[in-house]
């Protein structure tokens, strides 16, 4: 991850009292609940290191539950998170654990809704600056900094090529790209990174002429 700026570094205007914890932890439950792109009915937060020790002083918990409910990061209704979760029957629990070698403030979220469930682990690095480390149980690296295609697909000779070329068709400049896999052959996840805001019309065009691909998530710009 890099930072391009001191103002990197110091963080955006954000609800605080700290970039990693508070401006971060928003991120994280924001691009978790784009990812579900549903409503979501529970959710549980695993917290490792530094998020685990202070989560409660720090706001992290309601930071996190402010993403969920795609609350900016400026909102003045980040702190009142817990009770506008419980307003909107979210069930949620945290529990502090060590999740393996990451970051020391990462947390892995699993969120379900009326019909999908998602999984991710995702690192807060300072500065506002997050970094998703796995989704699905598949290690994947993105940003929520630029818009992010996730690709449901299943893995076959072509898909690549196929994807690139529609994207490239359509006017996309693609900044970033890159597959994971369970088995050849079997269930994968490609991440996409654009350089232009992802359109409806997008997602159709993918959806109709990639036959391997089974869904797609996006993330806009977080």
């Amino acid at each position: 991850m890099k930072y391009n700026s001191a103002f990197d570094i110091i963080g955006p205007i954000m609800v605080g009292p700290s970039s990693s914890h508070t401006a971060g932890a928003v991120r994280i439950g924001y691009i978790a609940r784009q990812i579900l792109s549903e409503e979501p009915k529970r959710a549980t937060f695993q917290l490792m290191g530094s998020f685990a020790e202070t989560y409660r002083g720090h706001g992290t918990d309601v930071a996190l539950l402010a993403g969920l409910l795609l609350l900016p990061l400026d909102s003045d209704q980040i702190p009142l998170a817990d009770k506008l979760a419980k307003d909107l029957a979210l069930d949620y629990t945290f529990t502090q654990t060590n999740i393996g070698f990451y970051h020391p403030n990462t947390v892995k979220i699993d969120l379900y809704g009326a019909t999908r469930k998602v999984n991710v682990i995702a690192s807060s690095l300072g500065g506002g600056k997050v970094e998703v480390q796995e989704l699905d149980g598949l290690p994947v690296k993105f940003s929520g900094e630029k818009e992010t295609l996730i690709l449901y697909h299943i893995d076959q000779k072509g898909f690549i090529s196929m994807i690139s070329r529609l994207l490239d068709g359509a006017g996309y400049n693609i900044a970033r790209l890159s597959l994971e896999r369970f088995t050849r052959a079997g269930t994968a996840i490609t991440i996409c990174e654009v350089d232009e805001e992802l359109t409806e019309s997008l997602l159709t065009t993918l959806l109709t002429n990639v036959p391997m691909l089974k869904d797609i998530r996006v993330v806009k710009t977080v």
